[in-house]
């Protein structure tokens, strides 16, 4: 019989094996590092809210505890509790002009586990899905459920996002197209003309396999959709035709209209045989949001008057903080740095550009590579930016995702000067 100690098993299955880590995870990693060191960073990276600018709704808070003292903390229902689908489906008819039955609103812990039931509902392995590259963690859902991706890098000319003539030649073999807009990472949308332009080649593809094969699927992720600036207005297929409505799967919820990242009350709302089996997916996996927040936005989102407060005085704060970073990196590339900016239009994200690949530091180190860029920017300017290549884009893109959730005022005055220090030093 052999002795000795057992050799160590497989650790884990391929597919966990080979999953690609989140390079925003390991830039924060490396920010926490540096200031366990004492340095001061800036930290721009990360798309959440610090609660000492950005708090929740004083009246959610006071509706979440009051929830809690009433005991309300058993299991919810696999759909969400029915006085919050009440509330969704008025609100989207009210804000949207959508006609939701609430029996096709689907609750979930946030966006994320909806997303994922969506990719889980709607293909096999093997199946195509067409997104566009800088884009939110599509490629890591098309891994956990065996997709293959049709990736299409888009550019800033477009604003960073795909337009039919991109799409066109992917549709015929795609079974799941992945839009959103607001667009995470750019803060950039789709205009109407864009938009209905992708509807409608969906509509003709459509009809071309009616009984044939299975649909071509929108997956419409509009997290931000609240969150629109100046003249800029949000569209999404439904609105643009109706006859979408079968094969369109809307992503929604609390976390970024109300500040509410935390508080893990996602929706996703479309046709209810999809609806339903993404129900039975998220039951096994009992992926809800916690009973007593359900209640309690399902209360707060029937209040016109709170929510319209709320988020004129959100929505005012955040809109500074773009502005005016924006006014200060265009001031410097108006004085002739090499430094490019996209006017902000929506979200809590602006996309800049910082093309410093192959000039040479103070110390002689020439910035060879991109991740070479974003570590000088990092060491040097204190200053923390997640890079497009993070989100899927070429390794070599020099354009990249500056968040302001977590920006205080008074800082963006050093955040615009360090950048100009940084490439003083860079010939």
């Amino acid at each position: 019989m052999p002795q000795g100690p057992l050799k160590p098993p497989a650790i884990s299955s391929s597919m966990a094996e080979s999953l690609i880590p989140s390079e925003i995870i390991r830039i924060n990693n490396e920010i926490n590092q540096k200031r366990k060191e004492g340095r001061s960073i800036f930290n721009l990276t990360i798309g959440d809210f610090d609660p000492s600018f950005f708090p929740i709704p004083s009246v959610l808070e006071d509706l979440i505890v009051q929830a809690y003292r009433d005991k309300k903390t058993n299991y919810p229902p696999a759909h969400g509790e029915e006085i919050l689908r009440d509330a969704i489906a008025v609100l989207l008819g009210r804000l949207m002009d959508l006609q939701i039955n609430k029996n096709d609103i689907l609750i979930a812990g946030g966006s994320r586990p909806l997303i994922y039931a969506a990719y889980l509902t709607i293909l096999d392995p093997g199946d195509h899905v067409i997104y566009a590259v800088p884009s939110w963690n599509n490629n890591h859902y098309c891994h956990l459920v065996g997709a293959e991706k049709i990736e299409i890098e888009v550019t800033p000319e477009k604003n960073f996002m795909p337009v039919a003539e991109d799409i066109r030649p992917f549709l015929g073999k795609a079974n799941l197209l992945a839009l959103c807009s607001p667009q995470n990472p750019t803060g950039t949308v789709f205009s109407r003309e864009v938009l209905q332009d992708i509807c409608q080649l969906v509509l003709e593809e459509n009809r071309r396999r009616e009984g044939i094969r299975k649909p071509l699927y929108i997956l419409y992720d509009q997290m931000y959709w609240q969150l629109t600036f100046g003249e800029t207005s949000h569209h999404h297929p439904v609105e643009l035709f109706p006859e979408l409505s079968p094969y369109t799967i809307y992503i929604d919820g609390l976390s970024k209209a109300y500040a509410g990242t935390g508080v893990r009350v996602g929706w996703a709302f479309g046709p209810g045989i999809i609806l339903s089996r993404m129900r039975a997916i998220l039951s096994h996996i009992g992926a809800w949001a916690p009973r007593p927040e359900q209640i309690a936005v399902g209360r707060f989102l029937t209040m016109q008057d709170a929510l319209g407060d709320f988020m004129q005085n959100f929505k005012r704060e955040i809109e500074f903080r773009l502005v005016e970073l924006y006014r200060g990196f265009l001031a410097l590339k108006s004085q002739g740095y090499p430094i490019d900016i996209i006017p902000p239009k929506a979200a809590i994200y602006m996309t800049v550009r910082f093309p410093w690949k192959g000039r040479k530091t103070n110390s002689g180190k020439i910035l060879n590579q991109q991740s070479d860029v974003t570590s000088y920017i990092l060491d040097e300017c204190h200053i923390a930016v997640v890079p497009f290549y993070a989100f899927g884009s070429s390794p070599e893109s020099d354009w990249y995702r500056v968040s302001i959730g977590t920006l205080d005022k008074k800082d963006i005055e050093t955040i615009i000067h360090n950048i100009k220090q940084g490439m003083d030093q860079l010939a």
